[in-house]
């Protein structure tokens, strides 16, 4: 069973290609799908897609039967300077965009099976994260070659969702995930790392998770409508080959999140909609536990010091003709990484918090939809604060990104 699970999720990213980079709330993306991501990433209460189970599986029941499918380019630019060290040539800037191009695909299918029933599928990237220094920022404290990291997350979520009534849908998705990961250039840290064999330079390691999400969205008022989801954590198998890097012997789970959403039609052509969103960094201790005096792979072992973050989620969608919708949205995300911890950061500089989106979609004449959108992350920097440990020589690692993002997507009614 494992060995097939690992044959689907292998069969997944193929077909994906490239799907890692940061998305833009953590590590998680901003938004589901082509239409999502042009409104601030909101869907919780406003499904618009075959994707809906992705946000909020109760929407598979509101969207009809249809087919979506559509492809992101992804554009991050990652920095990290050190700055205040004591070790010979550790000081300078350093670029992390050896590999600087991401195409991102999604594919959603929604089937009523009678009034108040509906099966579904969302096939997407629940996120990622990538650096690639041709330099490398750790090579004054004894790494050799380049280094950086690559994680990537794919998520196949089959859907049910049934209508209560006329007011009110619940659903529930089962949340397939396969990740995998490499590391390069990490020499380094072989002296803090309970397995120095299985810390860096080990290729790409995969791993597999199964968790729920569940959904329920309730027409309150002829023009309100509210959504509630909930995601499980996905404990996944372990990174074996980096199990000297990971806490917990190469553990790397999928944190819980879930949100509360809100779609007003505030006139007949003008949806304003918004989710709050809770993303539960903090509970993993391979994404959570600080660059600390336990050894890289052991139980408590470093990882990247993130925090739980909130993610709040706003946007408007505009039906400029009977043909043509537009949409704008904002997304701002709290901050994952402490000032203390961005050395380790240096690899993982998910730092955005703010970002644009702008969206469009155009019914066209064979009855299709052709959508559009566009998001700008605005550039971020943490500053450093005692974040590089004695050990290494003190001083402080600055790291920043900024970000867009562009989309496009074919949707058909059947």
């Amino acid at each position: 069973m494992k060995n097939k699970a690992h044959r689907i999720g292998a069969l997944l990213l193929s077909i994906f290609g490239t799907t890692s980079a940061f998305a833009t709330d953590g590590y998680f993306s901003h938004g589901f799908g082509v239409k999502a991501q042009g409104i601030g990433g909101v869907g919780i209460a406003l499904p618009q897609d075959g994707l809906a189970a992705a946000s909020n599986p109760a929407g598979t029941v509101l969207v009809g039967d249809r087919i979506d499918a559509g492809l992101s380019w992804f554009a991050p630019r990652r920095k990290a300077d050190i700055v205040g060290n004591a070790v010979p040539n550790a000081n300078g800037s350093y670029d992390g965009n050896g590999t600087g191009n991401f195409f991102i695909p999604e594919f959603g299918y929604t089937k009523q099976l009678s009034t108040t029933t509906a099966v579904g599928v969302a096939v997407y990237g629940n996120g990622g994260m990538n650096t690639d220094y041709r330099i490398n920022p750790f090579g004054a404290f004894g790494s050799s070659g380049q280094a950086g990291i690559n994680l990537e997350q794919a998520f196949i979520s089959p859907s049910v969702a049934y209508k209560v009534n006329e007011q009110h849908a619940i659903g529930a998705a089962l949340n397939f995930a396969y990740q995998r990961f490499s590391a390069n250039g990490l020499d380094a840290f072989a002296p803090i790392s309970s397995d120095r064999n299985n810390l860096t330079d080990r290729g790409t390691d995969s791993s597999t998770g199964w968790g729920v999400r569940l959904g329920w969205d309730g027409q309150i008022t002829p023009d309100l409508t509210l959504g509630v989801t909930w995601a499980s954590k996905i404990k996944t198998g372990k990174f074996d080959h980096y199990r000297g890097l990971f806490a917990d012997g190469g553990n790397f789970d999928i944190p819980e999140n879930f949100g509360i959403g809100f779609a007003y039609k505030a006139t007949p052509a003008v949806t304003v909609a918004a989710d709050i969103q809770q993303i539960k960094y903090g509970s993993i201790k391979s994404i959570a536990n600080p660059l600390n005096g336990n050894l890289l792979g052991s139980i408590n072992g470093p990882g990247f010091g993130w925090r739980d973050i909130t993610v709040l989620k706003v946007g408007a969608n505009y039906d400029y003709s009977r043909n043509l919708t537009l949409r704008i949205g904002y997304n701002h995300a709290g901050q994952p990484i402490p000032n203390d911890q961005t050395f380790f950061n240096i690899l993982a500089p998910g730092v955005m918090q703010d970002h644009l989106t702008l969206g469009a979609t155009w019914k066209t004449p064979g009855g299709g939809e052709l959508s559009l959108s566009y998001a700008h992350a605005f550039k971020k920097q943490v500053n450093g604060s005692n974040s590089i440990p004695t050990p290494f020589g003190g001083g402080n690692a600055n790291i920043g990104m900024t970000e867009n993002l562009v989309g496009v997507a074919y949707g058909w009614n059947l």
